[in-house]
C-alpha cells in the first residue's frame, strides 16, 4: 500500500491530514490533560443533545475482560497489552471503513517506514472494492509490475491464506516481507473465469516519480507515477523541458498512479488554472467543507491537453483529472478510475501506535463524488490485451485527441 505522509495526503491507502486548531494555550492544555474517558463522555453528551438515545453501556466490555481474566487457560498467561490493542482494532473495524485502521507498535513502525519510502515488499497499491481485496495499481518498475500484476486484479489468496476474512492492514502485512523472499498470490483478472497464481519476489521499493517523452508533431508526454513530495518540482521541470523542445501538445499519463500528497495534486493542477479556482472540495459531512484552490500558475494557455486514466488512477490522480475535466481544460482518455476519494488523518495514540481514520471525502470542483463513482473518461479506450503489451491503444488515442483539439 502506498502512503506518502507527514503532510496533507490523499493516498490509497491512505492520506494524512494535519489538523490545526486555534485554541488558547490554557484552554487547550486544560482540555488535553483531562482523562480520555472524560473526553469521550463529553463528546457523547454533545451528540445526545442532537440525537437523543440510550446511554452507552460499557459493562459487556468489562464483563468480557473479567471473564477472560478468570477463565482463560494458557501456559503463557495473558498479554493484557495485546488485549488493549485488539480492542482498539475492533473499534476501528466496526466502522466498516477499510481505510480506518489501528496500527499497533510493529505495524506502526512498518507504516512509518513506508511513509519515508524505504520499505521492502512487492510495490503495489491495494484496497478493498466491494469487500474484495483488489490491486489498485502496481508501481512502475517494481517487482509486482515486473511479475505481471495488473490494476483491478482481485487477490483471493496470499500464500495459502484466503483474503476474505483479512482486513486491509492484515493483507498488507502478509504481502510485505524482506528483500529476497517471495510471496505467492492467487488472483482473478477481469474478464477471466479461472484464477491464476503469481509469485512475486520482494525487494526494496523505491517509489518511481516521472518520465518524459517527446514525439513528432509537438507531442510531449509526461508520465507521472506518484504524487510525492518531489512531484511538483519534477512536473515543473518536465513542463520546462516541453517548452524548450518545442512541444505544444501535452499528454499527461496518470494510469496506475495511486496518488500521494494533496499538496502535490493542487500544485500540479495550478499550472492549468487561474488563481483561486477550486481544485478539489474536501467534504466533512455535517461539519461542512474546505475548498483547496489553485495557486494560479496558469501558464499553459490554450495548450491541448489529454489525461490518460485507468482503474489504477486513484486519489490524487483523480483530483487532478477531475479538476481538468470539470473546467474543460483536458479530455480524459482510457477507462474509469478507481474511486478512492476519502481523506485519512493519522492520530498518534501512544508514542509507538497510531490510528488512521477517515475524516472527509473528496469532491471535484463541480461536486462530483470521487469515492462513489470514480471518474468516467471522455473517450473510452480499452487497454491492450495480454500478449500485446508492446501496443498502447490508449496512448495512441490520447495523441490523436490532442492533435484534433
Amino acid at each position: 500500500m502506498n502512503i506518502y505522509f507527514s503532510k496533507k495526503a490523499v493516498l490509497f491507502g491512505a492520506g494524512i491530514i494535519v489538523v490545526l486548531a486555534s485554541f488558547s494555550l490554557g484552554a487547550y492544555f486544560g482540555y488535553e490533560n483531562r482523562p480520555e474517558v472524560e473526553k469521550v463522555f463529553s463528546l457523547l453528551g454533545k451528540e445526545s443533545e442532537v440525537v437523543p438515545g440510550p446511554e452507552i453501556d460499557f459493562s459487556p466490555f468489562w464483563k468480557s475482560w473479567r471473564t477472560i481474566e478468570e477463565k482463560y487457560v494458557s501456559s503463557d498467561g495473558i498479554d493484557r497489552q495485546k488485549m488493549i490493542w485488539g480492542s482498539i482494532e475492533g473499534l476501528a473495524q466496526s466502522l466498516g471503513d477499510p481505510y480506518t485502521m489501528f496500527f499497533p507498535p510493529v505495524e506502526n513502525k512498518t507504516f512509518e517506514d513506508e511513509i519515508r519510502g524505504d520499505f521492502e515488499g512487492v510495490g503495489m497499491e491495494i484496497g478493498m472494492r466491494k469487500g474484495i481485496l483488489t490491486v489498485i495499481a502496481p508501481l512502475n518498475g517494481t517487482p509486482a509490475h515486473k511479475a505481471g500484476i495488473k490494476s483491478g486484479d482481485k487477490i483471493y489468496k496470499i500464500g495459502d491464506e484466503t483474503t476474505s476474512e483479512l482486513t486491509l492492514n492484515e493483507a498488507v502485512q502478509k504481502i510485505r516481507g524482506p528483500k529476497g523472499s517471495s510471496v505467492k498470490l492467487i488472483i482473478l483478472r477481469n474478464g477471466e473465469e479461472a484464477t491464476r497464481e503469481i509469485s512475486v519476489a520482494r525487494d526494496i521499493i523505491q517509489i518511481p516519480l516521472i518520465d518524459t517523452e517527446k514525439r513528432d508533431g509537438g507531442i510531449f508526454i509526461i508520465r507521472l507515477y506518484s504524487f510525492s513530495e518531489r512531484s511538483p518540482q519534477a512536473f515543473r521541470s518536465a513542463l520546462r523541458e516541453m517548452v524548450e523542445t518545442g512541444g505544444d501538445k501535452l499528454v499527461i499519463d496518470l494510469r496506475n498512479n495511486p496518488g500521494g500528497y494533496l499538496e502535490a495534486a493542487v500544485d500540479i493542477a495550478s499550472w492549468f488554472l487561474p488563481p483561486g479556482k477550486a481544485v478539489v472540495r474536501e467534504s466533512f459531512g455535517k461539519a461542512g467543507e474546505k475548498i483547496h484552490r489553485s495557486k494560479g500558475y496558469d501558464v499553459l494557455g490554450d495548450t491541448p491537453v489529454a489525461v490518460l486514466i485507468n482503474n489504477g488512477s486513484a486519489s490524487a490522480s483523480e483530483i487532478v483529472a477531475g479538476a481538468l475535466q470539470d473546467y474543460g481544460i483536458a479530455k480524459l482518455v482510457g477507462t474509469k478510475t478507481f474511486g478512492k476519494g476519502s481523506v485519512q488523518e493519522l492520530v498518534p495514540i501512544t508514542s509507538n501506535t497510531s490510528l488512521k481514520i477517515t475524516i472527509a471525502r473528496w469532491l471535484t470542483p463541480n461536486n462530483r463524488s470521487i469515492s462513489e463513482n470514480g471518474l468516467e473518461p471522455d473517450v473510452v479506450v480499452e487497454p491492450a490485451k495480454d500478449g500485446d503489451e508492446a501496443m498502447d491503444p490508449q496512448l495512441d488515442k490520447a495523441i490523436e485527441v490532442v492533435k484534433n483539439m
